[in-house]
């Protein structure tokens, strides 16, 4: 034990000496110490640049334990008080060096670092996003084998709404005229808001994140931007730093960027596609295809694994009461997880590739999902469908949307399935189960609170 405790105090010291190094080169005067909550908020501390490297090095930096139990709407849930206790008690916050990157857009010279939160008996949150996701990986580095995704994210523009109750409208773009037909991969539509575009391009470079190309989608002023492949965490923080960059361009130019999954009626949902792959550690093959090109048993297996237990699991993706508007039929989102190759009905799809890139493509998790715990979902059940052996059902090879629906309707229904998630629940931990329901089942109960302006103008005077 006391070795350990030496080999951290030299990482930390190690890890201090890079931040303080990368820090003065670019005259960073402020830092956005970042800790990714259960819904992917990020909460924190914003510390002068001085202060922060000190409270790395003296181990002082510091975050109510709290900060993983609250929901989106700032409460806490009950009955989870033996997991996070009531007395609260600070954790402490762990900058993850390989995260410091430059903060674009602020007037002092700032920069965001993601931290993982460590209990006082110095041991990592496990329930924590950031913690499962990385917990999933470690299962998959003992078998010998690397994930590698590619996750892509769509969102909207949108006019600024100052009155909840007020339906969301597409914005004004360079032409002076609002969208208000579906425009998919429309140039002409995209240079619409060629501003937004290349100020988020700007950013993001400063940011160091690896975006590849953004399009427009299908609906009003809806873009996709995609992600090179990569590892899975560093691209959850990649996304987790992305919306927020989003959000922050958008407000500067006069108008919204919503993550919502469907943010408007009559317009397709948002979502967030996640291509996969696993390589062998030992020589860096594609372990999903066989020397001549062909489906390996272990990507077949992998396939099974995910129609198995996805549905299973789909709050960890469709978090919100507002994700399950998205998934309806024929609105460019699934509503079942039949797989088949090049067909976008499916909520698997096996894109068409050469063996050295042969992968799958989860079109299941909203846009509006922890990236963090869609991830970890989508690589968990995968890995279930590998070791336990599974076998998938018959490919699809027409119309998804003409069979059974396999996926929940409801938060309410989705979340009873993800309860009784025994395989997952075992390997992701009990902890993470009860806290992540729990959250949960308080944002659904103030949902269901809210009497909605369809009850008031269909209701009030009819019934």
């Amino acid at each position: 034990m006391a070795r350990d405790h030496i080999v951290n105090e030299r990482k930390a010291k190690d890890m201090s000496t890079k931040m303080a190094d990368w820090i003065a080169e670019r005259d960073i005067a402020e830092i956005e110490c970042i800790v990714p909550d259960m819904n992917g908020v990020q909460r924190g501390k914003v510390l002068p640049a001085a202060k922060f490297l000190s409270g790395v090095k003296d181990g002082t930096l510091r975050i109510p334990g709290s900060v993983f139990s609250v929901s989106i709407t700032g409460e806490y849930p009950d009955g989870v008080g033996h997991i996070v206790p009531v007395t609260d008690p600070d954790h402490a916050m762990i900058p993850d060096a390989a995260t410091i990157c430059e903060a674009p857009g602020f007037k002092t010279r700032t920069a965001y670092v993601i931290a993982d939160a460590f209990d006082g008996n110095g041991s990592a949150v496990a329930f924590a996003p950031r913690m499962i996701l990385k917990r999933v990986l470690e299962l998959y580095a003992l078998k010998g084998w690397r994930p590698v995704i590619a996750p892509e994210v769509e969102f909207y523009l949108v006019s600024r709404n100052l009155d909840p109750d007020f339906p969301l409208t597409p914005p004004i773009g360079r032409s002076g005229r609002p969208e208000t037909a579906s425009q998919p991969y429309g140039l002409e539509a995209l240079n619409e808001f060629e501003d937004i575009i290349e100020h988020i391009y700007e950013n993001c470079e400063k940011a160091q994140l690896d975006i590849d190309t953004m399009i427009h989608e299908s609906g009003a002023a809806q873009l996709e931007v995609n992600f090179l492949h990569g590892d899975p965490l560093r691209l959850a923080d990649e996304v987790l730093l992305f919306k927020r960059i989003m959000r922050q361009v958008a407000i500067e130019h006069g108008v919204y960027a919503t993550f919502l999954a469907k943010p408007m009626s009559g317009q397709p949902g948002s979502s967030m596609h996640i291509h996969q792959s696993l390589l062998e550690i030992a020589t860096g093959k594609n372990l999903f295809s066989l020397a001549n090109g062909r489906d390996s048993a272990q990507f077949r297996s992998y396939i099974a694994g995910l129609v198995r237990l996805l549905p299973q699991v789909t709050p960890m993706f469709a978090p919100n009461v507002n994700s399950y508007r998205r998934m309806r039929p024929d609105s460019d989102a699934p509503i079942n997880v039949q797989w088949g190759t090049d067909n976008r009905s499916c909520g698997l799809r096996v894109p068409l590739s050469d063996g050295k890139n042969r992968r799958v493509e989860n079109r299941l998790p909203g846009a509006d999902s922890n990236p963090y715990l869609a991830f970890a979902a989508s690589l968990i059940c995968g890995y279930i469908g590998m070791v336990d052996r599974m076998v998938p059902p018959k490919s699809m090879e027409g119309n998804a949307y003409n069979r059974a629906r396999t996926l929940p309707r409801t938060l309410e229904s989705a979340l009873d399935r993800f309860a009784r998630c025994t395989p997952v629940k075992k390997l992701l931990g009990e902890d993470f189960f009860e806290v992540f329901y729990a959250i949960k089942e308080c944002e659904l109960f103030n949902y269901q609170s809210v009497i909605s302006s369809w009850e008031r103008e269909h209701l009030l005077l009819r019934v």
